[in-house]
């Protein structure tokens, strides 16, 4: 697992191996995330530069540290998971993003009150089949952490219900993952 593009391009990153079943961790390919970011820049006007990422059940921080690469911001990553957190901390300091990233060692479906800006750029990749994007999407909107106009990509392989205020925009397939990109209304 490596950082595609932007800054950082080529960096390794600390990785899972397979992923860690019991604690749900698959993370998003390199194929899938050079896909991603291809569709944002080419699609959507270049959302990531000067992005605010939150990037929820963050995992390894894949996502927003490819954000951050290509320009973002500021990125919050929102994980629990004790081995995710782990790695996340080791790629961010890899990424020597510590200025530009904060974790928040939170469920994602209880994020609380968001205690900054909310944010124009998140990225959603829950383990699959279980609810809960719904649940930590919802979440975050009550808290505040998503921006008005904001654009959610969202990595799930099982059918979604997005939560109100949210419009699904678009859908790509890449082997078994599902992209969608949604915005708030």
């Amino acid at each position: 697992m490596r950082i595609i593009g932007g800054a950082h391009r080529g960096r390794a990153l600390a990785v899972l191996g397979k992923g860690d079943a019991a604690a749900h961790l698959r993370p998003t390919s390199d194929r899938v995330r050079e896909a991603v970011f291809n569709v944002l820049a080419g699609g959507y006007g270049d959302p990531v530069r000067e992005a605010q990422v939150l990037d929820l059940f963050a995992g390894t921080g894949a996502l927003g540290l490819e954000a951050l690469s290509r320009g973002a911001a500021r990125a919050i990553f929102i994980e629990n998971g004790r081995k995710a957190l782990s790695v996340l901390r080791q790629n961010v300091g890899l990424c020597r993003a510590e200025e530009q990233a904060r974790i928040f060692p939170v469920d994602a479906r209880r994020p609380g009150v968001n205690p900054a800006v909310p944010h124009d750029l998140v990225f959603l990749d829950p383990p699959y089949g279980k609810g809960l994007g719904e649940l930590a999407l919802a979440a975050a909107l009550l808290g505040g952490w998503i921006a008005e106009r904001a654009l959610i990509v969202w990595e799930e392989s099982a059918a979604i219900t997005p939560p109100e205020g949210l419009r699904l925009i678009e859908e790509r397939r890449y082997g078994d993952t599902m992209i969608r990109f949604l915005e708030r209304r």
